[in-house]
């Protein structure tokens, strides 16, 4: 069966650095650092201080009051996300058949708030007094459900889980519906809000954190001092779309999403493969799918957590996989900038590289200042670089062995 060609058309974030693409994208150009103090708990007593929240997020500007409270965080990103993917995408949902129309939005975690807050209430009040609504908040599911019930979508709803590969994940599946035919147009991406006391420390006690107390020193991908990641939050949503739908109603085509690849590395529950081969073999899949050889990228927007293993075992894997070629290509962590979103991190990752091929420019590693010896590629340290872009990878890399990579190009009208 031939494949469908598969479009992007519209974007949604919601970030640590701005609570819209264009509010993100400006601060990504201009090096902001949405990695700050701690405010959603007392941390007093834990050794991390410093998360990359969102701020000035107020779900009720986005959405009914009444909607919003049955909503955890992440749901809401994921909502107010959505909506912006889906005016920027200048969708008219009267005209489409919405059994055509999907969501693919997953979440790492779910409602880790609520199950803190529900736990706490249930130990010192009883189990009469749990939220009848606990549930349906914190299953991670409900993002994707959500979104469906706010605009009435009525097509295939999903939700992968695959920890930090989740955003990932959930936009190459979502292409591979489009693509066999399920659907015509679908919102797909990741949401995370995780920032709890449970989860900082279990992720501290993980030695999976960084307790960097300056900010600008906190996430620096593939330096000789990267020491764990920070944990983020957020949102990012984009619309999919089967190419001769989205020419039929004359949408704005951004990029052209061409190939998937998803591997698994089977070999530790938090430590990707030594060697890189899993991650490579998801760069060099998603490669042939969309018919680039390894000269033909021009950019890749790496996982690069800020963790020794992770940077140094993914750099291993750029190199398997492009050969010689990795020296040429530029390549950057977004996570210098809003940590690490876990399940977002993908969809916000995979919106900086559609802008990378739409504005000509390949975002700075900020922070990063002396690579690991055997970090030797090119991070685009310093500053931005304004260059044509028109072949791209997006790596994600989650926790069990879960590697996802994404192919993009610039859309070129036959």
């Amino acid at each position: 069966m031939e494949k469908r060609r598969v479009v992007v058309t519209g974007l949604g974030a919601i970030t640590p650095i701005g609570n819209s693409v264009d509010e993100f994208w400006s601060s990504v150009k201009a090096g902001t650092v949405g990695i700050d103090e701690i405010t959603k708990f007392d941390v007093t007593d834990f050794p991390v201080k410093l998360a990359a929240e969102v701020k000035g997020f107020v779900a009720k500007e986005h959405m009914e009051f009444k909607a919003a409270k049955r909503m955890s965080p992440f749901s809401q990103y994921a909502v107010c996300a959505a909506k912006e993917a889906i005016e920027d995408a200048g969708l008219d949902f009267e005209k489409e058949d919405m059994f055509r129309v999907g969501v693919s939005i997953g979440s790492g975690v779910g409602g880790m708030c609520d199950v803190e807050n529900e736990h706490k209430k249930l130990l010192d009040r009883g189990p009469t007094k749990v939220n009848p609504l606990f549930v349906p908040m914190m299953i991670s599911n409900m993002a994707a459900g959500n979104v469906s019930i706010q605009f009435g979508i009525k097509g295939k709803s999903i939700n992968i889980v695959t920890a930090c590969s989740t955003g990932t994940h959930s936009i190459g599946e979502a292409f591979r519906s489009i693509q066999c035919g399920d659907l015509d147009v679908c919102l797909a991406g990741g949401t995370e809000s995780s920032i709890t006391p449970l989860a900082v420390a279990g992720f501290n006690s993980l030695t999976a954190l960084n307790q960097e107390t300056d900010k600008t020193k906190a996430s620096i991908p593939f330096d000789k001092k990267r020491n764990g990641f920070v944990m983020g939050e957020g949102a990012g949503v984009v619309v999919l779309e089967e190419l001769e739908h989205a020419k039929k109603r004359g949408a704005n085509i951004l990029a052209e999403l061409v190939g998937y690849g998803a591997t698994s590395d089977a070999y530790h529950i938090t430590s990707p493969a030594e060697d890189g081969e899993g991650a490579a073999k998801a760069m060099t899949l998603a490669m042939e799918e969309g018919g680039l050889r390894p000269e033909d990228i021009d950019y890749i927007n790496a996982h690069g957590t800020s963790t020794h293993h992770n940077d140094l075992f993914e750099t291993r894997a750029i190199k398997k996989a492009l050969g010689d070629a990795a020296y040429q290509v530029k390549i950057n962590s977004t996570k210098s900038m809003i940590g690490h979103l876990l399940g977002a991190a993908g969809g916000v990752e995979f919106i900086a590289c559609v802008k990378a091929i739409t504005d000509g420019y390949v975002h700075a590693t900020v922070g990063t200042t002396e690579p690991d010896e055997e970090c030797d590629l090119d991070y685009t340290l310093g500053s931005g670089v304004e260059m044509p872009v028109d072949a791209v990878l997006t790596n994600s890399l989650g926790f069990g062995g879960h590697n996802a990579t994404l192919a993009l190009k610039k859309y070129v009208e036959d």
